[in-house]
């Protein structure tokens, strides 16, 4: 019972240094920037442009708005875009490339605070373009080119608070602290739980004891074996929780910042895993209906973002 506690408090502080000392500070600026562009009219004006050019690869005004949210602002932030185009008429055809793109484009609540740890933010958000766009690319005209391209007249007006007086502004960077603030709390339970599993995984030696059964594959095929834990970690319990772990092996040694900025950050930094998958397919009905699909596009997405951050370093 003595070794179950330890290893609850260390897990649950860790988590909560993660979450208010590394994730909220990050998410406060870039979310208040993020509004006040959007408040401004800037990202109206972004979209608008980029529309006509991403139409070949599947993609509408709101999806290039789903990129930016996922880039810029969390993983979650893309589920009221993918309910806008539920709602509004898109075909499935277009969802399903839009979120294929977001299911393989790097998580700005992941990728922003592990800057802090030593990645690379600027290769990662060029690299989770490229991937993006492969992805949509790759569901539109091959895994979803069977779905419905039927569309109703589609209504593409960004609706959103404007900031056109002081007042305005500081009610837009109140209103994005507060999302801010729920993003970072919203992290610890999961957060708390996955570094639990893990500590106590490793305090039992059961995961010395998998790293040693699978090293010599990984190894055979050019893999870290470092990457077991983290991979296992993500794919169950979500990118927060493997950016937890992440943590914990640099402070430990066992992980460093070219470890980052190799192929796992292709590997490791998109909402492609268990809680991802099931935040954005709760957007909508044909949302839902067409994840096969949008999965399958994302790992074409996330197998080109791995190739380019191999070849980057």
């Amino acid at each position: 019972m003595d070794l179950l506690i330890d290893v609850i408090l260390k897990a649950g502080r860790s988590a909560v240094e993660l979450s208010f000392f590394v994730l909220l500070p990050v998410m406060v600026v870039m979310l208040s920037l993020m509004r006040l562009l959007e408040a401004r009219g800037v990202l109206d004006w972004v979209v608008a442009r980029l529309s006509p050019l991403l139409r070949p690869v599947g993609l509408t005004g709101l999806g290039i708005f789903a990129a930016l949210q996922i880039n810029f602002v969390s993983f979650a932030a893309p589920v009221a875009t993918l309910a806008m185009m539920d709602q509004r008429g898109a075909s499935s055809r277009h969802i399903a490339a839009t979120l294929a793109m977001v299911m393989a484009m790097a998580q700005a609540n992941v990728s922003m605070p592990m800057a802090a740890l030593g990645l690379h933010f600027g290769v990662v958000l060029g690299w989770s373009l490229v991937g993006g766009l492969a992805a949509a690319a790759a569901t539109y005209y091959g895994f979803g080119r069977k779905l419905s391209s039927l569309e109703e007249p589609l209504d593409e007006t960004l609706h959103h608070p404007v900031a056109e007086s002081a007042k305005g502004v500081l009610d837009v960077i109140n209103r994005a602290g507060a999302e801010a603030f729920k993003i970072a709390v919203g992290a610890i339970p999961m957060l708390v739980l996955s570094l639990t599993v893990v500590l106590a995984l490793r305090r039992l030696g059961a995961l010395d004891a998998l790293t040693g059964l699978l090293s010599p594959l990984l190894l055979a095929i050019g893999a870290d074996p470092g990457l077991i834990l983290p991979t296992l970690t993500k794919y169950l319990a979500g990118g927060t929780a493997m950016m937890g772990i992440m943590d914990e092996m640099i402070r430990a040694g066992s992980a460093s910042a070219a470890t980052l900025n190799g192929v796992a950050a292709g590997l490791l930094i998109h909402p492609l895993d268990v809680p991802g998958v099931a935040v954005l397919i709760s957007a909508g009905r044909r949302v839902a209906q067409i994840w096969k699909p949008a999965a399958l596009g994302a790992g074409v997405g996330i197998l080109v973002r791995m190739a380019g951050h191999g070849l980057v370093g």
